[in-house]
């Protein structure tokens, strides 16, 4: 009877053991898997035409969208400027150039653009870049290179016209008007050491809270109404109106462009909630709450 019980005895503790050794498999696949999953954003256009940029350029590409936004300006302004950060510097702030240039755009602070850290600031190069580009007579009707060259003066006006598909396609989605259509995969690291000057990292570092996320929205998209931050400062809310749900989702996708540097752990609106946990499954649908109608919620962690 003793030795039943003693086999008992150890087939359990087997099979705890067998059971124990299955989650720890189970659970360093999933890290694995998560670590293998590259830090990108990939935007998809209404043609079914694919971008995929890392996080460096996303952040540079939805800000550039956000202060075309403070400026009123359209979709094809945003083109144009993104056509041109693109071939500019493929959308990385850079610390080099042709002699003096710098940042996003090349601009040089020889030619009256700012100073060297005024234009490595990517809202500040990119809102000089639209104030010279709306004194362009019809800028609007003129193919997307000429209008970027009228710009930048540069010794190959032409090379803007290659990346303008791609600036259309990210152009249409990061305006927010095909709604849920960019997905960013992190990994939930620190972000790499960057050449970057990221505004919004710098003001939620400052602030350390929801409030510094309310400050980096309102810096790059100009006034934007805020419902926070909570109680704890670990979450803010923007609200949006019905008819402003382009704007809301340019928001939303700004805000994910910009997740590791905010320390946003999720984002939610219109009934899609994304999370950095599982990045991986993009935007999923959430459980409705009369409490979020007409709300932009982000929780940081």
């Amino acid at each position: 009877m003793a030795a039943r019980r003693t086999g008992r005895r150890k087939a359990w503790a087997v099979l705890i053991g067998v059971s124990v050794v299955l989650a720890l498999v189970s659970y360093l696949a999933v890290r694995f898997i998560r670590s293998a999953t590259p830090d990108e954003c990939t935007a998809q256009g209404t043609d079914g035409t694919t971008v995929t940029l890392d996080l460096d350029q996303a952040s540079h590409a939805a800000t550039i969208a956000a202060v075309a936004h403070a400026h009123g300006l359209p979709e094809r302004a945003v083109t144009i400027a993104l056509a041109t950060a693109i071939q500019e510097s493929k959308l990385h702030n850079l610390t080099y150039g042709d002699r003096d240039s710098l940042g996003l755009f090349q601009q040089r602070p020889s030619q009256g653009w700012g100073s060297p850290a005024q234009i490595r600031d990517p809202v500040y190069a990119s809102g000089k870049f639209f104030d010279a580009l709306v004194k362009v007579p019809d800028y609007l009707g003129l193919p997307v290179t000429v209008a970027a060259q009228r710009v930048q003066h540069s010794g190959y006006p032409e090379a803007y016209a290659s990346h303008e598909a791609m600036a259309a396609t990210l152009a249409d989605v990061l305006t927010g008007r095909e709604g849920p259509a960019l997905n960013c995969t992190v990994s939930g690291a620190d972000p790499a050491p960057s050449d970057t000057a990221s505004s919004a990292a710098g003001a939620v570092s400052e602030a350390g809270d929801g409030s510094g996320v309310a400050a980096a929205v309102r810096r790059e998209f100009g006034d934007a109404p805020v419902a926070g931050p909570a109680t704890g400062g670990d979450s803010v809310s923007f609200p949006i109106a019905t008819e402003q749900a382009s704007t809301g989702w340019s928001l939303a996708l700004w805000l994910l462009c910009h997740a590791t540097a905010l320390h946003a752990t999720s984002v939610t609106f219109d009934g899609r909630r994304w999370s950095s946990a599982a990045s991986d499954r993009g935007w999923t649908h959430s459980t409705p709450d009369s409490r979020q109608a007409g709300v932009l919620a982000v929780e940081l962690g």
